[in-house]
């Protein structure tokens, strides 16, 4: 199971299942093929909805967004 983490601290955000996983490598993007980090404001969340992404991570990244400019993710 891939689990996504808030940045910098490593605070367990979600469990992701490998559509939501899928998602994220689609809609996100990764600097090498071992990037593993995103940076998530609420425009990207959007995009994660309209890509298929579940409501369980869409509220967990809304959540954690906050009334911030967004968060720094990553996954294991």
């Amino acid at each position: 199971m891939t689990t996504l983490y808030l940045k910098p601290d490593g605070s367990k955000l979600a469990d992701l299942i490998d559509n939501d996983l899928l998602c994220m490598q689609n809609v996100m993007e990764e600097e090498s093929s071992t990037d593993r980090d995103y940076f998530i404001d609420l425009s990207t969340v959007d995009m994660l909805k309209n890509a298929g992404a579940t409501e369980g991570l869409l509220d967990a990244l809304t959540k954690a967004i906050g009334e911030s400019e967004g968060i720094d993710v990553e996954w294991k």
